[in-house]
This record gives structure tokens, C-alpha cells and sequence, in this order.
């Protein structure tokens, strides 16, 4: 097994976790979720999160470093024009999941625990924003990546 082999499969790996995850909590969860009272609807997503997060950490570290892996091991200037796009595009996607660990996360957690249901619904929606916007960036990437290299070939 070649190198680049591996590093494309704990790529992808970290991108289905991270991707995926965002895609169920958006579109399944928190519909769902929405019938829940107030104290039970955050308490369910605070601990959803606190997984989850937890997982998006390793997904990032895993999506990060083996892109950066086989973008230097083709070298930057041999490397496609798709993979320096989607550089640009994951690091903005760490970037957004940043934010959201340092910005409306703790403002969640906080409000949970303080019984504050106003400024807990006000940071879970600073979230579902936050993973909105990641979602569009993942679905750029995604077309980035197979259409883009498509019409290179």
C-alpha cells in the first residue's frame, strides 16, 4: 500500500465523520428535536455536541493532516489546481467549526446549565448557522473535488 492510499483513506474517513455528522444533527436532529421542551432540548444537544465535537476534533486533525500529507508529497506546484481550492475551503471549514467551539458552544453549555432557555436557543442558533455555512463550504469542496479534478483530466 502506497502512502497516498492511506492518507486518502483517513481523509475521507475524518471528511464522512465530520461531514456526515453535520449533515444528520441539520437535517434530522434538529427537526426532530424541536418537539422537545425547551430543558430537555438543550440538554439533549449539549450532549450530543460534547460527543460530537469530540469526534469533528480528530476528524479535523485526520482531514488536515492527510491533506497536507499528499499536497507535499506531490509537491504544491505538480499538485491539481482542485486540491489547492479545497485547502482553501477546509481551512475555512476549521476555521467555521473554530468559531463555533470558541463563540456559541460555551454560550450553550453555559446557558444550559444556568437554566437560561433564551440565550440557549439563541446560541444553538448561532450553531445551526455556523454548521449551515460549514455544510455549503462541504458541498463546494465536494464538487471541488470530483468535478474539479474531472475537468482537468
Amino acid at each position: 500500500m502506497r502512502l497516498h492510499h492511506l492518507m486518502l483513506f483517513l481523509h475521507l474517513l475524518g471528511v464522512i465523520v465530520w461531514v456526515g455528522g453535520m449533515a444528520f444533527a441539520w437535517a434530522c436532529l434538529r427537526p426532530a428535536a424541536g418537539a422537545l421542551a425547551p430543558p430537555e432540548r438543550l440538554a439533549l444537544w449539549v450532549a450530543v455536541l460534547k460527543r460530537f465535537f469530540a469526534m469533528v476534533w480528530v476528524s479535523v486533525a485526520l482531514v488536515a493532516s492527510s491533506g497536507l500529507t499528499m499536497l507535499v508529497a506531490t509537491g504544491f506546484a505538480r499538485a491539481p489546481l482542485a486540491w489547492h481550492a479545497m485547502l482553501v475551503s477546509g481551512s475555512l471549514m476549521i476555521a467555521v467549526f473554530v468559531s463555533i467551539w470558541f463563540g456559541p458552544w460555551p454560550a450553550l453549555c453555559a446557558a444550559q446549565a444556568g437554566q437560561d432557555w433564551a440565550k440557549g436557543a439563541a446560541a444553538l442558533g448561532r450553531i445551526r448557522q455556523r454548521v449551515a455555512l460549514n455544510l455549503l463550504l462541504a458541498s463546494i469542496t465536494l464538487a471541488v473535488a470530483t468535478l474539479g479534478l474531472a475537468f482537468q483530466s
